[in-house]
């Protein structure tokens, strides 16, 4: 679970060689049968996997861009630093602590932010990965590149290194939304008046 404001911090985010197998592991537990993923995976490190949300994890989807802006904002100096981050289909999947899925667009109401809306600061529909949803995660290990003229649809940018890495929940990521939909304003955004 979260401890933000104090988590320990996780290692500088860098380009992600690979997920180590202690990542795999972690990754593997998400499903109800992970000897099964395992097996997957040990066929073919460059296999994607559909894994379940809601356990282990739970995953909010952002457009690329503005997910970008979220990554900086959680790295950023006073940031907590991010969980494991994938790339998919243009969407940017960060894996959060689990609840978050449920959390997250209720505090964002709560705070008032339009999501989807075409008006300045508003951020965009946050898609939100839960029990009952599944994800697509990237292959254990990079497409080698000579094998690939084009870049992958579907990688790590922040691979799982650790059996129990350390998951951001919804305070850390409404934290994180809200100063990505800020710095992508020409102007700072007021918050909205409670009414």
């Amino acid at each position: 679970m979260s401890s933000w404001p104090h988590p320990p911090r996780p290692v500088r985010h860098r380009p992600a060689a690979g997920v180590t197998p202690a990542g795999a592991d972690w990754l593997a537990s998400a499903s109800r049968f992970p000897a099964s993923v395992h097996a997957l995976w040990a066929g073919s490190a460059q296999a994607t996997a559909v894994l379940p949300c809601g356990t282990v994890f739970d995953v909010i989807g952002a457009p690329t861009l503005f997910g970008r802006r979220m990554l900086d904002q959680l790295w950023s100096p006073t940031g907590p630093g991010s969980g494991p981050v994938a790339a998919h289909r243009g969407i940017l999947l960060l894996f959060a602590a689990p609840g978050t899925a449920q959390r997250l667009p209720a505090l964002l109401g709560w705070e008032e932010w339009v999501q989807g809306a075409g008006s300045e600061g508003a951020m965009p529909q946050l898609l939100s990965y839960g029990p009952g949803d599944a994800v697509t995660v990237p292959p254990l290990l990079p497409q080698p590149e000579e094998s690939e003229p084009a870049p992958a649809t579907t990688r790590w940018l922040v691979a799982p290194e650790t059996r129990h890495p350390w998951l951001p929940a919804a305070d850390a990521l409404l934290w994180a939304c809200v100063r990505a939909a800020r710095a992508g304003s020409a102007a700072p955004v007021p918050m909205p008046a409670r009414g």
